[in-house]
This record gives C-alpha cells, sequence and structure tokens, in this order.
C-alpha cells in the first residue's frame, strides 16, 4: 500500500503573515496588523494589553511581511516549479469587507484573490483556501467587542457567502477557521478579543468560541448550497499530549488537556456539544449563551474533512510545577526527556504526529488533512548565498515517513500535506523573520530591511523529488542543486 496516485502535496501560508500591503487596494485594518515585534507581542496576543493603533517606538511586521502582495506570481511559479499539487493559503476578511459590516465588497480585494486563483489553476495547482487565519477586522473589534458579540456570526456568514460565490469553480477546498482553538490561548489572535476589566475571562472566550462554531457551521452550509462539490474541513491545532508519569492522574490531566482542543472539532465534526464541554460550563458556572436555532445549525452542517496542524506533542502532569518546561506552537509543555528540540525549544517527534492521526481518525471517522508541518529554524546562507538546510529536510522526512505509516499500516484516510511555510515568511508566535520555514529564502530581517529577493535552499529540490516520487524517495542525496541556483 502506498500514498494515493491524487495525493496533494504542497504548501502553507496566510495572509496575515505573506500578503503585507496593509493599506493597499482598500484593504482595512485587522487584529493581526497591531501584532508588534518584542516583549509585549504576547500581552497583546493574549488580550490583556490593547493596542488598536499603530504606535510609535513599535515595529510591525505584518505591515509589510514579504509583500506576497506584489510578488505573489513569482511565488506560485516556484510553488509549480517544486510540483506542487495544491496550495493551502488565506483571506484578508479586510480586504474584501474592509471594516467587516461594510454594505459591498471591496472590488479590488476581491480582483486580486480571483488573480492568484486563476494564476494557481494556470499551473495545475488546486487552492485551499482558508475564510479566516488569525484575522478580523479592526472596526469589529472596536465598535462590536469581535467574536465576544453575537452580531459577529451573520457578519462572517455574509463574507463567507461573498467569497464563496465570487470564486464557484475557482476553489473546491476550503477551511472555516484557522486553529480554531487557539482562542483559548491568545484571544487576540484567534478571535480579536480584548478583556475589559472585571470580566470572566473563560466566559468570554467560551462565548467568542460559541458564535465562531455557529459561522463555521453557516459558513459549511453555504459553501454546499453554492457548489456541491465544495469540500470544507474544521482545522485544528494539533499535537496530543503525553502523560509524563504512568500516574493515574497524569493521565487524567493528558485527556484533559486533549479536550481542549477536541471539543471544537467534536462540535464541527459530529454537530454538537461534547457531555464533558456542558458539565464543565455547568460546573464552572460559565453562561454560554446558545439558542435552539443554533444547534439546530451545528446538528445540520458538518464539516467535511478534519484538517490540523502539526509540529510537536505535549507533555503533562497533574503537578507541573515539579519539571521544567518548554514551549511548542503557543502552548506550553514539560520538556519530554526523549525527544530532542528545536532552536525555539519545540519538541520534535514524528511519531507524535501518526499518533495524532490515527486518534483523530479514530475520533471522528473523516478524511483528514495535515496543512501545517514543518521546522522553524536559523538559515545562514553560505559565501555564495545558498542555504544547505538538511536540518529541515530531517523534519520533514520524519514527519512524510510517520503519515506514510499512518496510511500504510494503519489505514487512515489522509487527502494531502502541506508544509507550513513553504515561502519564509513572518512567524506568528514571535513576529521574527529570523525563525524560517521555507524552502525558499526571502531576504527580509527582523527589523524589515532587506531586497525580498527570493532564492531556493537545498529542501526545495529535495521537496520537489519528494513530490515527484509521490513521497517515496525521501533522501537527499543526489539531489539536481544548480551550481548558481541562489544567485540566479
Amino acid at each position: 500500500m502506498a500514498l494515493p496516485d491524487n495525493f496533494l502535496w504542497g504548501g502553507a501560508t496566510a495572509a496575515n503573515q505573506t500578503e503585507g500591503g496593509a493599506l493597499a487596494g482598500g484593504r482595512g485594518l485587522a487584529n493581526i496588523d497591531m501584532m508588534p515585534c518584542g516583549p509585549d507581542r504576547k500581552k497583546v496576543a493574549a488580550g490583556t494589553m490593547e493596542m488598536l493603533e499603530w504606535q510609535k517606538n513599535y515595529y510591525y511586521p505584518a505591515k509589510e511581511a514579504i509583500d506576497m502582495y506584489n510578488h505573489y506570481m513569482e511565488d506560485i511559479q516556484l510553488f509549480a516549479e517544486m510540483g506542487f499539487k495544491v496550495y493551502r493559503m488565506s483571506l484578508s476578511w479586510s480586504r474584501i469587507f474592509p471594516d467587516g459590516d461594510d454594505e459591498q465588497p471591496n472590488e479590488e480585494g476581491l480582483a486580486f484573490y480571483e488573480a492568484i486563483f486563476k494564476e494557481l489553476r494556470k499551473h495545475g495547482i488546486e487552492p485551499l483556501v482558508t475564510i479566516a487565519h488569525f484575522d478580523v477586522p479592526l472596526n469589529l473589534i472596536k465598535n462590536y467587542g469581535s467574536w465576544r458579540n453575537r452580531r459577529l456570526i451573520d457578519l462572517y456568514a455574509r463574507y463567507a457567502r461573498t467569497v464563496l460565490t465570487r470564486y464557484k469553480g475557482l476553489v473546491n477546498y476550503w477551511l472555516t477557521i484557522n486553529e480554531i482553538n487557539i482562542l483559548l490561548h491568545q484571544p487576540f489572535v484567534g478571535g480579536g478579543i480584548v478583556f475589559q476589566d472585571g470580566e470572566n475571562h473563560e466566559e468570554v472566550k467560551y462565548q467568542a468560541a460559541h458564535h465562531q462554531l455557529v459561522a463555521s457551521a453557516l459558513a459549511t452550509q453555504i459553501a454546499h448550497e453554492i457548489d456541491p462539490k465544495n469540500q470544507v474541513g474544521c482545522m485544528l491545532a494539533g499535537g496530543n499530549n503525553y502523560p509524563y508519569t504512568c500516574r493515574p492522574e497524569d493521565y487524567q490531566e493528558a485527556i484533559n488537556r486533549d479536550r481542549e482542543g477536541y471539543f471544537f472539532i467534536d462540535v464541527q465534526a459530529r454537530g454538537k456539544y461534547p457531555s464533558y464541554a456542558l458539565k464543565r460550563f455547568e460546573r464552572e458556572n460559565l453562561n454560554i449563551v446558545m439558542t435552539e436555532e443554533d444547534l439546530d445549525i451545528l446538528a445540520s452542517a458538518t464539516v467535511d474533512f478534519v484538517s490540523f496542524s502539526y509540529y510537536s506533542s505535549r507533555t503533562v502532569s497533574a503537578h507541573p510545577e515539579d519539571y521544567e518546561h518548554t514551549t511548542g506552537n503557543i502552548f506550553g509543555t514539560i520538556k519530554n526527556p526523549h525527544l530532542p528540540s528545536t532552536e525555539w525549544g519545540w519538541q520534535i517527534d514524528p511519531l507524535g504526529l501518526r499518533n495524532s492521526l490515527n486518534q483523530m481518525y479514530d475520533r471522528y471517522q473523516k478524511p483528514l488533512f495535515i496543512v501545517e508541518n514543518g521546522l522553524g529554524a536559523v538559515d545562514i546562507p553560505d559565501n555564495e548565498g545558498f542555504i544547505d538546510d538538511e536540518y529541515r529536510i530531517d523534519y520533514i522526512r520524519q514527519h512524510i515517513q510517520a503519515f506514510k505509516d499512518a496510511v500504510e499500516i494503519d489505514g487512515i484516510e489522509l487527502w494531502g500535506y502541506t508544509t507550513w511555510g513553504c515561502v519564509d515568511l513572518i512567524a506568528a508566535s514571535t513576529g521574527q523573520m529570523s525563525k524560517r520555514y521555507g524552502f525558499i529564502y526571502v531576504d527580509r530581517d527582523d527589523e524589515g530591511n532587506g531586497t525580498l529577493a527570493r532564492t531556493k535552499k537545498k529542501s526545495f529540490y529535495w521537496y520537489q523529488q519528494v513530490i515527484a516520487s509521490n513521497g517515496e524517495d525521501l533522501s537527499s542525496r543526489n539531489l539536481p542543486i544548480p551550481v548558481k541556483t541562489a544567485v540566479e
């Protein structure tokens, strides 16, 4: 058994980390535009420090990012050269509806994405489009309180209907909301939430989550109405939790932590709130307002497939204070002594990917799609400007082998794999450019300096070979690397 011939190989980015053009083409500002580099980024992300205007003495990397707004033709050409079958990208909500509640969409924004989709199609690349990827128009935060306000359900549904109608026939694969569980960990990033004095933070987060879940279901319903060919997925920031010891209370803690993320997908894939979530609301006196109509919508519009990001597993204990800690994709974790770590402390666990695939397939019995996976690392060009990123190749090779095992040995249904940051972009967690993920190097530094020139890393040629062989050739020994590739 091998990967199916129609397996979707590709890469993934997000508008807010690549596009730039913050005020170009009629675009309005969004939450992510207000995320500064530096020590205050975490407080803004957590919704505990309000920053709804650009301020002096801060650098805001999303303003220009890697300027894909003006470089998308070049970037798509490079994706095509690698052999991409699919490109996962997101739309900027505020490029379509600059204030979020506009009466009419911004035609220049709609035309921009239409041109991208047509260019992808010209190269035989299937677009996989995230409707909202850490993206809320700033006006909706200032004047509505963002996703804590029920009004955003209708505004998001109108936005979804607009893009689903406009791009019918150009896009067949859709994701509703990126890493929807990040709302619980970085409320401003995941939902534009800025907490007010005296608010119950947990109640605000779960009320916002309910509104996002209903909006996601409406978008799924609308997508199926507009074009029955549409395939709609949900998206989880994945990675299972291991108990640090075999103590029963550590195992129970691992179950509880996994449920924090599964909660969202349980609703989106099964169509109803899981009993453990309802009991938690009751136990902690969280007053989450839900209507019968909401519950009917959730039940009638479940997703077609489940997608997720995977960078690392996590390790937990009922007594976390006893152990050394590290991080991984925003989540804190006890350091697992059996795993190596990246330069940013993210623990490398390819077998954890196979485990996650199996747990989700057992749980949902729906097709799966790995839509983010990759290694953030400092890449240093040699004297010729070339980057020999064998460390990235090794990371991705191990994870490809892990998901191949999940397909070939365990029998899970996996539609595709898109590596994160196929072209270098701004890191969501830190705002850095120096934390690079791409097969394509972008000349840009953490202060926004550089030519923005694109050059191919060693991993570019390796991934090209992987795709051409449908994952059968994972070796990096005899890659056809041109002598002057880095200075072309």
